[in-house]
């Protein structure tokens, strides 16, 4: 099992906006240190609290300081940017980051942000499909561009001199293209299938029950068995809220409090997904009535805290009833208390991950 980072962020609405951003750079900068294999972060223009206005920003933010992770974007929000922007961006961040980019990419989940943008009520979907289709059409052609869509029309013929340069889009440095991931929110995730079919792998959220997150693999496997596909765990990530403590009274505290971060962050999530009909998301059976879905009852199926010893052991039960993904990503939360914040990731990397790893090997071993 590697590790990765996952961050929407969802901070508290009046925090310093400074402060968030540097705090929220910091743990990118920690998890390159701690050898991390790879950081996402999230984008949305009209959240108070997930105050990250574009991740193709915050990575170029975070470009020149990391050393080894890789970063991508989770994710780009495809109906609300024009594909020829998120190319571009793209390609330049592949090349500030020397082919450390994966771009992540998603129709988007806020509604407040597809109302801003104007299409709140247009089938977000089909833009996002036509959307990723025109950046690859760009990265793979040559200028003069002609590429039309019932969203989008992308051209520079009327205007190209391409023998100085003009009208001709850049390409990114990995070809044909950066790795594609996609963010999967819904059980039973036809669109997991479908990625998986087109070279692409999913990150399973972390406000997913436990079961929905498993049916994700099978889903996974229908794609890449569809088209002759390897079918590899490694490129299954799945993210995770998790806190890390030196003892049981101080994670506990931070974990479960009423001024948690984490129920800070679950109380924002439960609020968004009741007031969109979304709520299946957090339930435990399809039917499950509506008030059964408490903060403390999400709270208690999706986050995993404590002392290493209970976070390894939770994390393996975890593994053993999803399946075995190959990059557990944690999720960022609001860094209420810094230094607790930085010791959970370090624990994370230090302690649980060998303890995780070295019982995987015991008992494939046990088993041969």
């Amino acid at each position: 099992m590697e590790l990765g980072f996952f961050t929407m962020p969802i901070h508290p609405v009046d925090k310093d906006w400074r402060q968030s951003m540097a705090e929220d750079r910091e743990a990118f900068l920690l998890a390159d240190e701690l050898g991390f294999q790879e950081a996402y972060v999230g984008e949305h223009v009209t959240d108070a609290a997930e105050n990250i206005t574009s991740c193709s920003v915050f990575i170029a933010y975070l470009a020149a300081a990391t050393k080894q992770i890789r970063l991508g974007t989770g994710t780009f929000n495809m109906p609300n940017n024009h594909p020829a922007a998120i190319a571009a961006q793209a390609a330049m961040l592949d090349h500030m980051l020397d082919g450390r980019f994966i771009l992540g990419i998603s129709p988007g989940g806020l509604a407040s942000d597809a109302e801003v943008f104007g299409n709140l009520d247009r089938d977000r979907q089909a833009m996002f499909l036509e959307s990723i289709n025109m950046v690859l059409k760009i990265w793979e052609t040559d200028a003069p561009y002609d590429i039309k869509g019932q969203f989008w029309n992308i051209s520079t013929e009327r205007t190209q001199l391409t023998d100085i340069g003009q009208g001709i889009m850049p390409k990114p440095l990995q070809r044909p293209h950066p790795p594609i991931v996609v963010t999967a929110v819904a059980p039973f995730s036809n669109g997991v299938t479908e990625a998986a079919a087109r070279g692409w792998d999913p990150i399973s959220a972390n406000f997913l029950m436990p079961q929905w997150v498993k049916s994700h693999w099978p889903k996974y496997v229908e794609g890449c068995e569809r088209v002759g596909r390897p079918v590899d765990p490694a490129n299954w990530r799945v993210a995770k809220s998790i806190f890390v403590a030196d003892d049981m009274d101080t994670a506990r505290r931070y974990a479960t409090d009423p001024d948690s971060p984490y129920r800070f962050y679950y109380s924002q999530l439960l609020t968004k997904m009741r007031k969109h009909n979304r709520l299946a998301l957090f339930k435990e059976y399809k039917d499950q009535p509506d008030d059964e879905v408490t903060l403390d009852h999400v709270c208690n199926r999706l986050i995993i805290w404590g002392t290493p010893d209970k976070v390894a052991d939770e994390l393996l039960a975890f593994r053993e009833e999803v399946g075995q993904f190959g990059v557990l990503l944690y999720a960022g939360k609001d860094w209420a208390d810094p230094v607790l914040g930085r010791r959970s990731m370090q624990l994370l990397a230090e302690e649980v991950q060998p303890r995780v790893n070295s019982a995987e090997a015991l008992s494939r071993t046990a088993a041969q």
